[in-house]
């Protein structure tokens, strides 16, 4: 693999997590704002994020000459190295709320998110989607 090609699904990754991380984070926010708790709200908006990431990144950031790399293999492992990220991410998510408050969790998310997105990158490129 050049780096070129490293480099130009880097990009994307990163195109595509900034848009699941904008509805991701809206959804949190949202959730919580409406009183729902930090760890199911976090659950809610972290799918709502994972669908957007799975379809985009499949279809446009690790594709490859026969086309998009979508399928249930990719699914299953995309959602089993999900359940562990979100697992980090919620956890973290309480604590903060526990420990800061709510507000210091909203502005919180997205820094945990994009902290796990450079693990979730190493996921994606070279077992999800290889």
């Amino acid at each position: 693999m050049s780096l070129r090609v490293l480099a130009k699904q880097g990009v994307s990754y990163g195109v595509v997590g900034v848009l699941a991380l904008v509805v991701d984070w809206s959804c949190f926010v949202l959730l919580t704002w409406c009183g729902i708790a930090t760890a199911p709200a976090n659950l809610l908006a972290r799918l709502s994020g994972a669908g957007i990431a799975y379809m985009l990144n499949g279809m446009f950031t690790f594709r490859d000459p026969q086309g998009s790399r979508l399928g249930w293999r990719r699914f299953a492992r995309f959602a089993s190295s999900w359940i562990v990220v979100t697992a980090i991410s919620t956890i973290a998510m309480q604590a903060i709320h526990a420990y800061a408050g709510m507000q210091w969790a909203w502005l919180a998310k997205p820094v945990v998110e994009v902290a796990l997105a450079g693990v979730s990158f190493l996921a994606y490129r070279y077992w999800i989607y290889k």
